[in-house]
């Protein structure tokens, strides 16, 4: 029998899981939510330029959606802070329905936001259902991958991962995410205002300490531009030479003496040379995992949203993380 799955939020990802959902055996859409007046009343296959119709059209509000869809799992792409999404996690669970999420500071928040993880696992746990956030990062290239890297190691002493992308092939709102366009002035200012940052590096330190039983001393988080050097562009911007051409940024896991156990390393800029995902583990054995071309990111956070679907409704109930879940694989439709 088909899943049945509601959508909530129709974003660019959002729309991206509802293409997965709509090709897919294993599913069935049976409803989708938005707040944006342009794509209220609109069938959704229109909305995800589909180019035939899906007969599920978009509401404006959850509970009528769910009402009428009977959902057996809910989709939530509509915002990185938690705090943001808190209420409308909440909302589901009043339903009793799982729920996957690509809210990055849902991946892991029992460092940085232990209240709502409490609070959104009690939750959960009431309405016995499993609650899930991930994605490509945080959620797999940097923490999920290098732990199950880990798992053949017989001693560990640091990880240090290395995600590189040219950001020219991503969506628009990335590509603003990491400041491409703006002058070095303005990219400081945004930084500090909270605009300009990729979301997640806290979560996945957190989660990768944890998982090899590490107590960490402190976080840090910086944050760089990556100026260009000559001209480029994008699908959607321009980059004039000394512009931003995007973001480096450097999440660091030290211990009592100041030893960085966990590094992860990212830059994410328009015109990139070599876009690769690595994963170095030093240890026994030392293990050095190099991923050629690198993982295209708004391609692979649908993928996982959706694969990790099946998995959710089978998961024990409570807030689960990458580390706690089952491991997702490809969904063709089929389950034992």
């Amino acid at each position: 029998m088909a899943i049945r799955v509601l959508h909530v939020g129709l974003g660019p990802i959002g729309v991206g899981v509802v293409r997965q959902c709509a090709s897919r055996k294993g599913f069935k859409i049976v409803g989708a939510v938005d707040l944006d007046a342009d794509k209220i009343g609109k069938d959704l296959g229109e909305v995800a330029g589909l180019g035939r119709t899906l007969d599920v059209k978009v509401e404006s509000k959850l509970a009528a959606a769910i009402k009428a869809g009977r959902p057996d799992v809910v989709v939530l792409c509509t915002s990185s802070s938690l705090s943001k999404v808190a209420d409308q996690v909440a909302d589901v669970l009043k339903h009793k329905l799982p729920i996957v999420s690509t809210t990055e500071e849902l991946a892991y928040p029992w460092f940085s936001n232990k209240r709502l993880a409490k609070k959104i696992d009690v939750l959960a746990r009431k309405a016995k259902v499993a609650v899930l956030g991930t994605g490509v990062n945080p959620g797999f290239t940097m923490d999920a991958l290098p732990i199950t890297l880990t798992g053949v190691c017989e001693r560990v002493d640091s990880i240090r991962v290395e995600r590189i992308q040219d950001a020219s092939i991503r969506r628009l709102p990335f590509q603003q995410k990491i400041g491409a366009g703006l002058t070095p002035e303005e990219f400081a200012e945004k930084v500090q205002g909270g605009a300009v940052r990729h979301v997640g590096l806290t979560e996945s330190v957190a989660m990768i300490a944890d998982a090899m039983g590490w107590k960490l001393e402190s976080i840090t988080d910086v944050i760089g531009p990556r100026i260009a050097a000559q001209a480029t562009k994008s699908e959607f911007l321009a980059v004039q030479k000394g512009q931003v051409a995007g973001i480096t940024q450097t999440g660091t896991g030290y211990d009592k003496n100041g030893q960085a156990l966990i590094t992860l390393h990212m830059e994410a800029y328009l015109g990139a040379p070599e876009s690769y995902d690595a994963v170095i583990v030093k240890g026994l054995p030392d293990l050095h995992m190099k991923i050629a071309g690198g993982v295209h990111g708004d391609i692979a956070t649908a993928s996982i949203t959706v694969n990790s679907i099946p998995k959710v409704l089978t998961a024990p109930a409570g807030l689960q993380t990458m580390r706690s879940m089952v491991i997702p694989s490809w969904f063709g439709g089929k389950t034992r």
